[in-house]
């Protein structure tokens, strides 16, 4: 099969989405680079403009409530809900018909992502779409002006036809995975790879320098990728080795999901405003208060990026006659900026301080998961303590099991700690933020040095185009494979006891580092398979047990191994309904890193694949 001419990165984010490519076309003598598309979306009622990101947002507005062809785009005369920036200020307007965070929703197992639950508050009568939705429309915009610009008169480069890296945060559980490749083929796209958003930050970085990258990091050095976005905290390792004279880089080790960015950060931002209005003798209801966070999400954006100034306005709608104009206006000052978001989100903290784990109310509103504790530096300082032996260990067959020492045999000193830091995430656009958590660092005994992020918004985008040509052998290339080692639950066969459910061991079936497009066979003992009738496959993970070979049995797992969601279905048997069947199991890492697990009969005449996928549980 002829390769595609175009490869092409898309970051689906929270806050922000982009695309970027490279067109082989060119011949490989260029100097081929990865160019970001500029995105037509609506800005204003009837107005259209490029955009080199498409703000993930999405406006539904009501019956009759805009003029006809207020939405139109140059593909589309009659489109009936807007994505991008026009969207994005609607928030600050009618925020009960935005749509926002969906890519946090869509990795929420508390709810059904494919049911339609946003916008979360919506009115009764409101037009609501599912997490799942969003993503694919979110896509289908990219896709249409991508076809748009590039292919409008070429059909055989459409979208749909090239090779399309689409990134996920390091800390997706395979569900989230598997449902972002659903969201793709809704799109029509079919030749897709997943790649985490950490990494492609570190491509990112590698392709902007060339050559020289390998000037900045030395054998024994550990790069810490700590990525703030819109809606989590991702946090990756990755180790730099030797391996036949050239410097090898490997992902060690990532972090959990962490539902903590930009969205907590804009909610505290409106709530230090709100009390400014009450200071005034102005109550803003709970209506107001979605207003004013995503007007403070704007506010703080323009501080971002312009540093000259000083404040930046913020409105909400009044609530009564007295209100003039109907419009309450008040302004987010940079040095609340900064001391809303140092001192609460990245205080100055001992680096054996972990995240506070609050006991949850026996009645709650549902709503994002999001972490308890707002402290970046809590979830670090947790973060390296459970990785300390990712930091300590050597990835290279080339050295000894004492520790990394730089420059391989070049030199003799000891590296104990991270050495490099690569920033990633609008969060970061803040240099208060970065000062504060390389100085954290530093105390923590880490002497660690920036290597440059030039463009925050874009590099994931960017580094996922590069990611496609490394693909093709061109290119520098992270190890990585499987970011946990995934286990399936085994049920012990001790005799029952009353009240308290059989003990679950966990079986190791996927080692960390597997890569993907490869299998193996789960050696170790037959287990009994019960088919034909309802049954829960429970799985589970882990980021710190790195060490576990397929096969490996462990019996006490609690606090090292995360249950994940489990999966109910009917593996289908005719004649055999409600038996158990003795079987063998054999796992698979697909090349768009979800896994499967086969259950193959004693006869081998028989198997059943269970993946991890979103399904429905039992009544």
């Amino acid at each position: 099969m002829a390769l595609a001419r175009f490869v092409v990165g898309i970051d689906l984010g929270t806050t922000n989405s982009a695309l970027a490519y490279v067109d082989t076309g060119v011949g490989e003598e260029e100097d081929v680079r990865p160019t970001h598309l500029f995105v037509p979306q609506v800005v204003q009622p009837g107005s259209v403009e490029d955009k080199p990101l498409l703000p993930s947002y999405l406006y539904l507005p009501g019956p009759n409530e805009l003029p006809a062809g207020s939405l139109r785009l140059p593909w589309d005369a009659n489109r009936d809900f807007a994505a991008g920036e026009f969207a994005r200020q609607q928030g600050g307007v009618v925020p009960t018909r935005v749509v926002a965070s969906a890519k946090s929703w869509l990795c929420h197992p508390g709810i059904d992502r494919k049911a339609a639950v946003l916008p979360w508050k919506a009115p009764d009568n409101g037009r609501r779409v599912s997490p799942l939705e969003a993503a694919t429309l979110y896509l289908k915009h990219l896709a249409e002006a991508w076809n748009h610009k590039i292919a409008k008169d070429r059909p055989e480069n459409r979208l749909e036809h090239q090779d399309i890296i689409l990134t996920v945060p390091a800390s997706f559980d395979a569900v989230a995975r598997e449902l972002t490749v659903e969201a793709a083929r809704a799109v029509g796209f079919e030749n897709v790879t997943l790649l985490e958003e950490p990494q492609a930050a570190f491509y990112a970085w590698i392709d902007a320098n060339g050559d020289k990258w390998r000037k900045q990091v030395d054998v024994g050095d550990t790069v810490l990728v700590c990525d703030v976005g819109g809606g989590t905290t991702d946090l990756t390792l990755i180790a730099v080795s030797e391996d036949a004279g050239q410097l090898a880089l490997t992902r060690v080790a990532v972090g959990d999901h962490i539902l903590l960015g930009g969205d907590n950060m804009d909610l505290a931002l409106a709530h230090a405003v709100a009390q400014s209005f009450a200071a005034r003798n102005i109550k803003l209801d709970a209506g107001q208060m979605l207003m004013l966070w995503h007007s403070c999400r704007a506010a703080k954006e323009r501080l971002f990026s312009d540093p000259s100034l000083a404040s930046a306005p913020v409105t909400v709608l009044g609530r009564g006659s007295k209100v003039i104009a109907g419009t309450l206006k008040g302004d987010l000052t940079r040095e609340q900026v900064e001391r809303v978001l140092i001192d609460g989100f990245f205080p100055e903290v001992a680096v054996t301080e972990e995240p506070k784990r609050q006991r949850g109310v026996g009645l709650q509103e549902l709503g994002l998961p999001y972490a308890s504790d707002p402290a970046v530096t809590k979830h670090l300082a947790a973060f390296l303590h459970r990785q300390s032996d990712a930091i300590l260990a050597s990835p290279s067959p080339h050295e000894g099991g004492e520790g990394r020492v730089r420059g391989g045999g070049r030199g003799k000193k000891k590296v104990s700690g991270l050495t490099a830091i690569l920033f990633n995430g609008g969060v970061f656009k803040a240099e208060p933020l970065r000062e504060r958590l390389v100085s954290t660092l530093n105390k923590w005994g880490h002497a660690v040095k920036v290597l440059p992020n030039d463009d925050l918004d874009l590099a994931v985008a960017r580094g996922a185009a590069y990611y496609g040509l490394v693909r093709r052998g061109r290119g520098v290339r992270i190890r990585g494979g499987a970011a946990r080692v995934y286990y399936v639950g085994v049920e012990t066969a001790l005799p029952a006891v009353p009240g308290a459910p059989p003990p679950l061991k966990a079986l190791c079936v996927v080692p960390f580092g597997m890569e993907e497009g490869t299998e193996m066979d789960v050696p170790g003992q037959e287990f009994g398979l019960i088919v034909g009738s309802p049954a829960e496959f429970r799985f589970l993970g882990s980021t710190v047990r790195r060490s576990d070979t397929v096969g490996t049995m462990v019996e006490e797992w609690e606090g090292q191994i995360e249950e994940l969601s489990p999966l109910a279905t009917t593996l289908e048997a005719p004649s055999k309904e409600g038996q158990m069947v003795p079987v063998h199991l054999h796992s698979k890492m697909t090349e768009i890193g979800t896994l499967e697990l086969w259950c193959l009969s004693r006869d081998g005449k028989q198997r059943w694949k269970l993946e991890f996928n979103v399904r429905e549980q039992p009544e």
